[in-house]
């Protein structure tokens, strides 16, 4: 019996001492606020042939943050800092493929040009957007919120130049799929891009040394050039990689709203990107790492968002409320709270067996 017992107790250390522990169980408690504050949220109906609900709705809205954070956590885990300019990046990538598939019209109805040669040169731009980053921080040295601060200030800037200022719209069904539906699946299809993205960095970063590099040049950038990593490179291309991913989400924004809105396509994502990398127990110095951790963090944040707009809370009070609940999560998850919980948990455990001493 008491070998069960200790055999259940090591169990249970070992699942609370999981990484992606705290992130789930922060997951969980923003979704049951949901279902009590919206009884029916995890209700899903088929309408027209689409899926219909909240929780459809939050897994959608949550799709590009869910790319834009997958790229962040390679930043974060090998430069110990984050890039704030993928937002901006996101609205070039954007302005960039409309442009091209509207002819340089304000305007169109018909593909000037061929979505696949648009989309191809959008993510180009989108990493050369993050070699430009990569280079700052990687060879020049330079702190990495302060090298992306430039992007982050004149990426939209540049996103008014390729659209010289207007909102181009792109109204061809065909380029409305990204943001919407294929044919009659009733599943949005930035669900799939988001599914597509964590399986292709997952399998790139589990099938080469990729991941283990990274983490290695973000725990000791020294000492990985010791044993032969070329630090500066692998920085290099955790940048590259988030500028790609950024070009991606952009795409899909824009699709969402068939336009290149250079003011409002990734406003303040890079916030809620970096934030889901803390929710997802990633430590924001660098080192280990976790995609699932920043994935599940991302519909955390989501989740919120949807539940504080249940709550009529307005959108220029939003920030306010997701940053205090934020700070309570990202406190619980801190390695200081956890060191004086465990000091905790030692000082009872002693007073415990002193008091049984005591009594024989």
């Amino acid at each position: 019996m008491n070998k069960q017992v200790e055999k259940t107790k090591f169990d249970m250390r070992k699942a609370t001492g999981h990484q992606l522990f705290m992130p789930i169980i922060c997951l969980i408690v923003v979704l049951l606020i949901n279902v009590l504050e919206t009884p029916d949220f995890f209700k899903i109906s088929m309408n027209n042939g689409v899926l219909y609900g909240y929780l459809v709705d939050v897994v959608n809205r949550a799709s590009e943050l869910v790319i834009v954070a997958i790229g962040m956590t390679l930043v974060t885990a090998a430069s110990g800092g984050q890039d704030i300019s993928v937002g901006a990046t996101m609205a070039v990538a954007g302005a960039v493929c409309c442009q091209i598939l509207s002819g340089g019209q304000v305007t169109t109805n018909e593909f000037m040009n061929p979505m696949w040669i648009a989309i191809i040169v959008a993510i180009v731009c989108a990493a050369f957007c993050g070699a430009f980053n990569g280079f700052l921080v990687a060879r020049l040295n330079i702190q990495p919120m302060v090298a992306t601060l430039i992007l982050f200030t004149a990426g939209r800037g540049i996103a008014q130049l390729v659209t010289k200022g207007q909102i181009t719209y792109v109204r061809v069904e065909t380029y409305k799929v990204m943001g919407g539906y294929i044919g009659s699946c009733p599943i949005p299809t930035p669900i799939f891009f988001a599914i597509a993205a964590v399986i292709i960095v997952y399998l790139v970063l589990k099938k080469t040394a990729l991941g283990l590099y990274i983490e290695s040049v973000g725990i000791n950038g020294s000492a990985s050039r010791l044993v032969g990593l070329n630090s500066s490179m692998i920085k290099f291309l955790t940048y590259v990689i988030c500028g790609i991913l950024a070009g991606v989400a952009g795409i899909v924004a824009s699709s969402r709203i068939y336009s290149a809105d250079a003011n409002n396509i990734g406003l303040n994502l890079e916030m809620d990107a970096i934030l889901a990398v803390a929710l997802g127990g990633n430590l924001l110095s660098g080192g280990k790492f976790s995609l699932m951790g920043s994935v599940i963090g991302a519909y955390t944040i989501q989740a919120l968002t949807t539940t504080l707009y249940a709550m009529n809370v307005s959108a220029d009070q939003l920030p306010v409320y997701k940053a205090i609940v934020v700070i309570f999560i990202v406190v619980l998850q801190s390695p200081v709270f956890k060191k004086y919980v465990k000091g905790l948990k030692i000082k009872r455990q002693t007073a415990k067996s002193q008091a049984v001493e005591g009594g024989n």
